[in-house]
């Protein structure tokens, strides 16, 4: 096997355990609202963290073998395999529109797969380092005090994730050197290398779990994947001297391959596995199990009975019954904000 397959196997792997890990920290968000940072005392956590740390040492070997232009953009793959393991452990169906979004990143990520090439490997010098952990940690930072200040829960999301991203990104550009330097210098030197990747895998870690607090699965993941292998590729390309084939052609092959890949993610933040769009026909299934045969209206015993004996708030919607016939309910909207102080 090639050093360049290997790689593409690796990363593959990767993709798997990093989807994984990424269905349970979301599991764990929705569980957890109060801790939305680090759950310390939940273990399916520490099992989400024990996944995504098998995925970044897969993702590690990744870039031992291959280059990083070519293993960044192949952990995109993440969100295309967590729509059916989402399915599967969860019970998340993914609708149409999320389909299409995967198929696409699929294409996306072969063409780019198909246009990538390798150079000899080398590293950052010292200042390049210095620059590039700065701008880092500033961006970082801003994007996190950006999302504190954001009241959607979406935006602030999509924000979280983002700097996730980032982390995530730049952490491999320094896995990539250290990779490099590791046979040719002092493995002591690598220290501060080393400690930079740590600090920045614990906060993309940190801020990727708050990103999923009330914003569902893909939407979060999708950020993440877009953004991590954009920022690394990007650094790849400028700084590593990493290039496509075929020249200009083969670049703006590239470039619409990578858009459509960017397409593709941003279907699947529009459909959501496990939404409610995409599960009507369940609905309607379930509606017209709790009526009568002969459409007669529903059968004694079934919970549209015992939702006129009770309240019910959803979507912010309190609809209240009231003690008058069958003939005469009134129907009671009120605000959420009235229906908390009731």
């Amino acid at each position: 096997m090639s050093a360049l397959a290997l790689s593409v196997l690796l990363s593959l792997v990767s993709a798997v355990a990093y989807a994984s890990g990424a269905i349970l920290q979301e599991r764990v968000a929705a569980n957890t609202p109060d801790r939305p940072y680090a759950p310390l005392h939940h273990g399916m956590w520490w099992a989400a963290v024990s996944l995504n740390g098998v995925g970044a040492v897969l993702h590690v070997a990744a870039l031992a073998y291959g280059p990083l232009s070519l293993v960044q953009p192949l952990g995109a793959l993440t969100i295309v395999f967590a729509l059916p393991m989402a399915a599967l452990f969860v019970g998340r169906r993914a609708g149409r529109t999320a389909w299409r979004g995967a198929i696409m990143a699929a294409v996306g990520l072969a063409g780019l797969l198909a246009l990538t090439g390798g150079t000899d490997p080398r590293s950052l010098d010292g200042a390049e380092r210095l620059i590039l952990a700065g701008a880092t940690f500033g961006g970082v930072g801003l994007l996190f005090l950006t999302a504190q200040l954001v009241g959607r829960p979406a935006v602030r999301s999509v924000l979280l994730a983002a700097a996730a991203g980032a982390a995530f990104g730049i952490a491999s550009v320094f896995t990539k050197t250290v990779a490099v330097d590791w046979t040719s210098g002092s493995p002591s030197a690598q220290v501060p290398n080393l400690l930079v990747i740590a600090v920045l895998a614990v906060v993309g870690l940190l801020l990727s779990q708050a990103s999923y607090r009330g914003a569902g699965l893909a939407a979060p993941l999708a950020t993440v994947t877009v953004v991590n292998p954009v920022v690394a590729a990007a650094v790849g390309l400028t700084l590593f001297g990493e290039e496509f084939r075929y020249g200009v052609t083969g670049t703006v092959l590239a470039l619409c391959a990578g858009a459509l890949t960017a397409g593709g993610l941003i279907l699947l933040t529009m459909g959501r596995p496990g939404d409610p769009r995409d599960e009507s026909e369940s609905s309607s299934s379930r509606t017209g199990a709790g009526r009568s045969p002969h459409g007669a209206g529903p059968r004694p015993g079934t919970s549209s009975d015992r939702d006129a004996t009770r309240s019910e708030v959803v979507e912010g919607v309190d609809v209240g019954a009231v003690t008058r016939p069958r003939t005469h309910l009134e129907v009671e909207m009120r605000s959420r904000a009235v229906a908390g102080g009731a």
